[in-house]
């Protein structure tokens, strides 16, 4: 009597060799898709729709910063940031001779550099001469771009861009 019985494998068949084939590319081409829709669903965007309407523009914003630098304007700003997640914004405005400009329309837009979901407009009203402020709430604490634009009427007056820390 043998007591080391041997079971014979199962053999290897076609159909065993094409069902595992079938299920490594379904892994691999489900795991694609999930990813690749994971990549798209967090995807921030752009800063602009189209490069080619932005490179038309190009020549006619040279221009407006030539004129905006000719002005001599002195346009400061401040952020503050409330632990209630509130942030005020103030601007200060002074032509080249520090006079105060009034009059104008000034307002103000915080965005993540690199996620354009958290974009923040701020409407700034003229609280005196020169002196504008607005409040926006839900501003999380980190890094943050600050674009200041001041208009008078149809035409855009003065475009200041930068980088703030909020804490």
């Amino acid at each position: 009597m043998d007591i080391m019985k041997s079971n014979p494998a199962k053999p290897l068949t076609g159909r065993t060799v094409l069902i595992c084939l079938i299920a490594f590319f379904a892994v691999v081409i489900g795991m694609n898709g999930l990813m690749a829709k994971l990549a798209i669903d967090t995807l921030p965007g752009t800063d602009v729709d189209s490069a080619y309407k932005a490179s038309l523009a190009y020549n006619a914003e040279i221009r407006a910063a030539e004129e905006q630098s000719a002005r001599g304007w002195r346009v400061a700003a401040h952020v503050a940031r409330g632990l209630d997640g509130q942030a005020s914004v103030k601007v200060e405005a002074r032509d080249a001779d520090n006079v105060p400009l009034a009059g104008l329309t000034f307002s103000a837009r915080m965005f993540r550099p690199a996620d354009n979901r958290s974009d923040r407009l701020v409407g700034l009203s003229e609280r005196a001469a020169g002196l504008y402020d607005g409040k926006v709430g839900d501003v999380e604490p980190g890094q943050w771009e600050l674009v200041i634009e001041a208009t008078g009427g149809a035409k855009r007056l003065f475009l200041s861009r930068n980088r703030i820390i909020l804490q």
